[in-house]
């Protein structure tokens, strides 16, 4: 505890269990992939389509995986990028615009707050989280701070388990 509720920790050692205590309470996780597409139902995403990340560098042809899920979430960071294919090919986003806001410049205070405010339903049937959410309605980045994207994905699962 540095005061004042702060806490320090070792970034890499915090992603590494962070992503050891999802593996053993069931998730699957999917290292080197790329969302090229999402999978719409009607007006609803409804999945991804997926392929390796050294296929699209390499320049290789090779045809993606689909994946169906209720609900998707985008937390691709700063780029937003499941948002911006949805944008570009579905149409509106539930944004003032309709589109994506962009991110402004770091001031961490009102980004810690706002990540976990901008974590919502942006499209039907995708979720948006963590830097994505400050990226996609416009927020400050917020640098170096694991507290408000954890509490965002927390957020974003426990909408989304009400929904189900």
């Amino acid at each position: 505890d540095e005061g004042n509720g702060y806490y320090s920790a070792d970034s890499i050692e915090t992603s590494v269990k962070l992503c050891a205590a999802a593996i053993d309470a069931g998730a699957t996780i999917f290292n080197a992939i790329s969302v090229e597409d999402v999978l719409l139902k009607g007006k609803q995403v409804n999945g991804f389509v997926i392929n390796w990340s050294s296929v699209e560098v390499a320049g290789l042809h090779v045809d993606p995986l689909s994946i169906r899920a209720k609900y998707c979430v985008d937390a691709t960071g700063h780029a937003a990028e499941v948002c911006r294919i949805v944008q570009r090919k579905a149409g509106r986003l539930n944004t003032p615009t309709g589109g994506i806001e962009e991110e402004k410049s770091m001031c961490a205070e009102i980004g810690e707050q706002t990540v976990v405010e901008n974590t919502r339903e942006v499209y039907p049937g995708l979720f948006v989280a963590g830097m994505a959410a400050n990226t996609v309605y416009g927020a400050p980045r917020m640098g170096p701070i694991f507290g408000g994207m954890l509490l965002s994905g927390k957020k974003a699962a426990e909408v989304i388990l009400k929904k189900l």
